[in-house]
């Protein structure tokens, strides 16, 4: 059976589509009007639009769908590099070219759909669109990342890491040389005017932004960081070093994209994590080893 919802706007003029239709379908969720947003299930005016467009005079609007099992989150058996698990979260090594939740143009094939399959409880935790998820790691970023089962671990978190309360490390190889041994970036972020998926520190609106870093090794055109992002901004790393003059390597947005070297992504993985446990308040470390295919790179680079 076809499910088929049409609108004529006439009025909710400046409305973000996602709410407009979830408070005038009745029977749909938000979060379902989004999955059939990024699924192209909707249509305004014959073509598609993200979940924020804002609606205007005259727009037409579609909803076409066969089932609600296709727009569901569903599980899929991808497999998971479980660092630590016990009752209330678990600790996995993301590997490079997994996407953390489904977002747009990516429906699935997640690390949300493989923690549905590991554990169905999980979607009663958190938010129904990326249940369980805490924190994020970039698509090609490699590394540690906790992930809440139970709703009270979720809270308490999402509580520390917006009180910056959870110290991760990361190593990365840049470009050149760094100016001193160790330092902090400081340079604030904010949402690149244009091009939206990008930030920038030329934006127009900036939120503080604190990156320390330590050098490990010197190579003849790259150094080896640490790097402890003080605050949690979305692309901080990768922004910071590139506007300080030594972007990752492999950064195909911020750094030289043609220059790669041979480094099979970008040089980026997530090594280090401590916070509190979530219901005992016990001081918890974990560490995950420079993965395989960026240890191979380094052999190939000459130290200075």
């Amino acid at each position: 059976m076809t499910n088929v919802y049409d609108y004529h706007i006439q009025d909710d003029l400046n409305s973000r589509l996602d709410l407009f239709l979830a408070e005038k379908t009745k029977t749909l969720t938000r979060s379902q009007i989004k999955k059939l947003i990024l699924l192209k299930k909707v249509t305004v005016n014959g073509t598609f639009q993200k979940a924020s467009y804002r609606l205007k005079e005259g727009d037409r609007i579609r909803i076409e769908y066969t089932n609600h099992r296709e727009f569901q989150l569903q599980p899929e058996c991808i497999p998971l590099d479980i660092i630590w698990e016990e009752r209330h979260f678990l600790v996995i090594n993301k590997p490079p070219g997994l996407i953390v939740h489904p977002g747009a143009g990516n429906p699935d094939h997640t690390l949300v759909n493989a923690l549905l399959y590991y554990f169905p409880k999980i979607l009663e935790v958190g938010s129904p669109e990326r249940p369980g998820i805490v924190h994020r790691l970039d698509k090609d970023t490699s590394g540690l990342l906790v992930i809440a089962k139970t709703s009270r671990a979720y809270f308490n978190l999402k509580s520390q890491f917006k009180q910056r309360e959870v110290d991760k490390y990361y190593i990365g190889l840049v470009w050149g040389k760094m100016p001193e041994k160790s330092g902090r970036i400081n340079y604030p972020i904010g949402r690149h005017g244009k091009h939206r998926e990008r930030m920038s520190i030329s934006a127009k609106k900036l939120r503080d932004a604190e990156t320390i870093y330590d050098v490990q090794k010197q190579y003849d055109e790259f150094s080896l960081l640490e790097l402890k992002p003080i605050t949690g901004r979305t692309h901080q790393l990768r922004v910071h070093l590139a506007a300080s003059g030594h972007p990752l390597l492999g950064d195909n947005y911020y750094g030289p994209a043609k220059e790669k070297r041979g480094c099979p992504r970008i040089f980026l993985h997530a090594h280090r994590m401590a916070f509190k446990h979530p219901e005992l308040g016990s001081w918890l470390e974990f560490s995950a080893p420079m993965p395989e295919d960026l240890r191979n790179f380094l052999k190939t680079i000459n130290p200075s």
